[in-house]
């Protein structure tokens, strides 16, 4: 008796769909209907953002619990954001992205969530604000919608998701394709084992990055502390938000 084909996991799925050989027409319609969906999420976040006040973005891991000292931490944060003017912009789903929009709540403040549509993990939080809850299935363009409507970015611990977001941000003003704002890491013990990394490994060591690019960021561990200098930065540079 034949022994029967071993079923495929959803990574090998997608793997042998990526190799079949596909037809012209094919090819044409598939391409056209995800440039016009791509263009709908640009719209779309467009609409909505463009109405919000100055945010700050708020990074970190979705796996982080409620009673997690990260959580509280984040909600804090958020709260006194807030009460300096700022809303908050988050990834909208649970972890700290909940906590941000939750503090952002408690303080009466702009709380945005762009959710991006996962199949796992990624649900939106109960704390954004009704009408400024946006799905998008692209990573990119939601990451466009950070950058564009961010004065700043406060990045809590988190995993590969989270250092995308903040190495996207770093590249881009690095690059000078955006305007310089602040990136504060929070919580040193996380953070500097890759401060650590950057300055050594990549900086004097390899000479991948200038010295200088160290300013891009800072870390810091308390909620003040970060708060403070999001408001420093714009002192400095006699400087106001965009909006």
């Amino acid at each position: 008796m034949a022994k029967k084909p071993k079923a495929l996991t959803e990574s090998e799925r997608r793997i042998k769909k990526a190799f079949k050989r596909k037809g012209w027409s094919e090819v044409k319609a598939n391409d056209s209907w995800m440039m016009f969906k791509i263009m709908s999420e640009f719209v779309e976040g467009f609409e909505a953002m463009q109405r919000i006040r100055p945010c700050v973005s708020v990074f970190g891991s979705a796996r982080t619990a409620a009673d997690h000292p990260a959580y509280i931490l984040a909600e804090e944060i958020a709260f006194q954001l807030t009460g300096n003017g700022y809303g908050v912009i988050t990834g909208g789903g649970p972890g700290i992205m909940e906590a941000a929009n939750k503090g952002a709540q408690r303080g009466g403040g702009t709380s945005v969530g762009l959710n991006i549509d996962l199949p796992f993990e990624q649900e939106p939080n109960p704390f954004i604000d009704k009408e400024k809850s946006i799905n998008f299935d692209y990573f990119f363009v939601r990451k466009v919608m950070f950058i564009k409507y961010s004065q700043g970015f406060i990045v809590l611990p988190g995993g590969f998701g989270t250092l995308d977001e903040m190495f996207e941000a770093l590249t881009l003003i690095q690059t000078q394709k955006i305007g310089r704002f602040p990136i504060i890491l929070v919580g040193k013990k996380y953070w500097q084992g890759l401060y650590d990394w950057i300055k050594t490994t990549m900086g004097e060591q390899h000479k991948n990055i200038n010295p200088a690019d160290l300013e891009l960021f800072s870390i810091v561990d308390k909620p003040e502390e970060a708060v403070n200098a999001i408001n420093s930065f714009y002192s400095k540079y006699m400087l106001k938000p965009n909006f």
